[in-house]
């Protein structure tokens, strides 16, 4: 199992299934996840770093099997902020 590091762009949904397929680049490295495709989705955005193991296809895209968000999570950023949002009123 190959694994690397970097910053996340490009994200794109190729398929909505009950588990759907989704595209992003690693540092120009082009890689898709479908198992845990949906906590991805709600776990990372573009930018963000994160870790990442899996296989090449024959297309030499990763296939991504996990991933880890070095830092703070989409969902965690976002339930602080509502948090900040409820503490001023």
């Amino acid at each position: 199992m190959k694994s690397m590091k970097g910053n996340v762009s490009k994200i794109r949904i190729l398929k909505m299934s009950k588990t759907p397929l989704v595209r992003f680049s690693l540092d120009n490295v082009n890689c898709l996840i479908a198992a845990h495709s949906l906590n991805f989705l709600a776990d990372v955005e573009e930018g963000m770093q994160i870790v990442v193991a899996g296989e090449y296809n024959e297309r030499k895209q990763l296939v991504v099997k996990k991933y880890s968000v070095i830092g703070k999570t989409k969902i965690m950023i976002e339930f602080e902020a509502m948090k900040k949002d409820l503490s001023f009123r």
